[in-house]
């Protein structure tokens, strides 16, 4: 079933009630005022992105913040490799097509943060379209969300509860470009088996 599908009713109230209460000109946290005319297309999924503030278009970048450990290799079998416990931060965007591809930072999104890879995310109907030989790179969420410590840390817990079914209905791929600890991408881009990661307690 369609993500949109399976949260958008459980979302309405959720939305309309958002768009009723804002106000027209808000604060974000990087500092800038975002203002939301009235009529105006929405330039973000707002089934997913249910407290995201309207950006310009050309910015292309609307934010799901998603907080997770096992999320970076460890550099020994111990499951207390602080890697392993290592909060990756993904800032999300959803997109039309039910995907959703996540900007992944190790140290937050401040101002001069970088992202080092990204997760991309895709339904359970589009994963079982992919061939076999693909299909161990992807890691299913409803079984990883809670052995990764997954939270919405921007949302309210009744908002997290509506979008974790929808959530758990996917399934992700973790692909690095830098290594956490390289000032600079060094190397070859790497994927992340995260379902092979050791067990946390």
């Amino acid at each position: 079933m369609k993500i949109t599908f399976l949260i958008a009713g459980t979302l309405m109230a959720l939305a309309a009630g958002a768009s009723t209460a804002a106000p027209a000109t808000a604060e974000i946290e990087h500092g800038h005022a975002a203002t939301a005319a009235a009529g105006q297309v929405k330039l973000y999924n707002e089934t997913l992105n249910p407290r995201q503030i309207e950006h310009p278009n050309h910015l292309g970048f609307n934010d799901l913040h998603i907080q997770a450990i096992r999320h970076l290799v460890p550099d020994t079998h111990s499951v207390r490799d602080p890697k392993l416990q290592t909060v990756v931060h993904h800032h999300c965007k959803a997109y039309e097509d039910e995907t959703m591809v996540c900007l992944m930072f190790h140290s937050g999104m401040k101002d001069q943060d970088k992202p080092i890879g990204f997760e991309y995310i895709i339904t359970t109907a589009q994963f079982n379209s992919l061939p076999e030989a693909e299909k161990k790179y992807w890691h299913y969420h409803k079984t990883e969300v809670p052995r990764a410590h997954a939270t919405f840390p921007d949302l309210t817990r009744a908002e997290a509860a509506k979008i974790l079914p929808a959530v758990n209905e996917t399934y992700g791929k973790v692909i690095y470009f830098q290594q956490p600890e390289d000032k600079f991408p060094l190397g070859e881009p790497y994927v992340v088996i995260v379902q092979d990661m050791p067990e946390q307690d």
